[in-house]
């Protein structure tokens, strides 16, 4: 995993023709899917690196929903887009955040959204490490955003400039349009998942064929009162 790095990192990074081309091939890749969502119009987000354009070979397309809504509409529209599912699941971070649908296309492809009202720092997080819509990936745009190593990506013509956030929080909410609050907030998590290592999420269980999103997200919390206050809470 890549380590938080010191603040007086900064360096000006020129892409190659390979790194191009694979930014490329993941931005192609992620297109079709979220027109399959834009077409029900569930306003999906692509987030991370692909959106900075800061990719290797090992990068993830993650597509996001910001939007509550039934799980129904998003898998009928993949499926109606001939959009396979490899597998779903349920996956909260921690008690206190929102449970999340992962619909899973292939091991480095997923699409997600909320089953529970999002706080402020859970949507800024997608805004903090980078999004975009789909008319700004066909416009070949790259936003600003800030990776696992704390380095504020910041796109140019050639590349990236990259910096440290780290005693510079409030310049990079002012750029990425954030509350503070939201970076502070993630810098105090990666750097201490640098100091005790990742600890793993609150939830994290498969589906069966036969279950929605709603039926295991309900059955969860007649077992889980943590899971079960959460829920009252975003009602």
């Amino acid at each position: 995993m890549a380590k938080p790095l010191g603040r007086s990192e900064y360096r000006e990074v020129t892409y190659d023709a390979e790194r191009w081309d694979l930014l490329q091939k993941l931005r192609n890749k992620a297109i079709p899917i979220m027109q399959a969502l834009c077409r029900t119009h569930l306003e999906p987000v692509l987030h991370g690196s692909v959106t900075r354009g800061d990719v290797k070979p090992k990068s993830d397309i993650d597509v996001f929903v910001p939007l509550r809504t039934s799980s129904f509409s998003v898998e009928m529209a993949l499926e109606k887009a001939g959009i396979s599912v490899n597998r779903r699941l349920l996956m909260q971070a921690t008690p206190t955040y929102a449970m999340k649908a992962h619909v899973e296309i292939d091991e480095s492809t997923a699409v997600s959204f909320p089953l529970m009202r999002l706080r402020k720092v859970e949507r800024e997080f997608y805004k903090f490490g980078g999004e975009a819509s789909l008319e700004a990936l066909l416009k070949n745009f790259r936003s600003p955003g800030v990776d696992k190593r704390l380095m504020l990506i910041i796109p140019t013509e050639n590349g990236h400039r990259e910096s440290s956030i780290i005693g510079q929080e409030q310049l990079a909410a002012r750029m990425l349009k954030i509350s503070v609050d939201t970076v502070l907030n993630r810098v105090h998590i990666l750097l201490r998942r640098d100091q005790v290592g990742r600890t793993g999420v609150f939830v994290k269980m498969e589906l069966s064929e036969d279950e929605t999103f709603e039926m295991a997200l309900h059955r969860l919390a007649n077992q889980n009162p943590a899971v079960r206050r959460r829920l009252a809470a975003s009602s």
